[in-house]
């Protein structure tokens, strides 16, 4: 099953229990009302520190899911300047080994711009880092080997190698945002707060005396439909909200090497 039909299915259990839990709050305020008409008086501070808490938690939750999409994008970028830094060093290399080099770098920046495209497939996106990983270190001994021979320029030796690490060095800083997320004890945290935020304002309406639909439902919507953005942009590989965008900078790139 895909990402977006869990995520999807779990949010709209989410809106179900939120209706469900507005409903058994109003019957439970109604039932406290009866006993004692004075007790809607009560609890004011308690839901408004649980709002409070809600609110807090779902600007945490957004702000560093939005954040965290951000950086990944901005690494794409980083990783196409790193390797066209290093691309156009290639020509410090011997003359007689640049060929070879530059189709090295093609084939590298081929499989870099698809690499985490299906990232739904753990086993694809493994074979693709490591298959990245052998061109890395096909393309470090070709060029160390060409940079130290009698016809590279002189700087060659010094300029290529920093280049080649800078190269190898960001896929694993996307390697490791990629893998970075929040507990997902927050996200059961959330959920939960939300569950409970229904109850008290199901339990806040107790007082009316026709039963109104319309804030249960638009409180419950409203809520679900920002925890659903907030883990859709947290996985922007497997949701709707994507950064393949940014991999056409690693495709202009790979246009430019032609």
């Amino acid at each position: 099953m895909s990402f977006e039909l869990v995520t999807m299915g779990l949010c709209a259990g989410l809106f179900f229990g939120m209706l469900l839990l507005s409903e058994i709050g109003r019957r439970i305020g109604a039932a406290r009302l009866k006993r004692d008409p004075a007790a809607g008086k009560e609890g004011s501070a308690a839901e408004a520190a649980v709002f409070a808490l809600l609110g807090l938690l779902i600007a945490f939750t957004f702000s560093g899911a939005a954040s965290r999409f951000h950086d990944r994008r901005l690494m794409i970028a980083k990783e196409s300047n790193a390797i066209g830094t290093a691309y156009l060093r290639v020509d410090l290399l011997a003359p007689d080994a640049q060929s070879r080099v530059r189709e090295l770098f093609r084939k590298y920046v081929d499989l870099r711009a698809t690499v985490y495209r299906a990232a739904a497939d753990e086993a694809e996106t493994k074979a693709r880092l490591a298959a990245g990983e052998s061109l890395q270190r096909e393309i470090w001994q070709a060029s160390l080997s060409a940079a130290v021979s009698p016809t590279a320029a002189p700087s060659a030796g010094m300029l290529m190698p920093p280049a080649l690490n800078a190269m190898i060095d960001i896929t694993t800083t996307r390697a490791v945002a990629t893998q970075t997320h929040p507990p997902m004890v927050i996200y059961l945290l959330l959920g939960a707060l939300c569950l409970v935020g229904a109850l008290l304002v199901g339990h806040g309406a107790a007082s009316a005396e026709r039963r109104h639909w319309f804030y249960p439902v638009l409180f419950s919507a409203m809520l679900s439909t920002t925890v659903f953005v907030i883990v859709d942009i947290e996985y922007p590989r497997l949701g709707l909200i994507r950064v393949d965008a940014a991999d056409q900078v690693l495709l202009d790139l790979r246009k430019s090497m032609q």
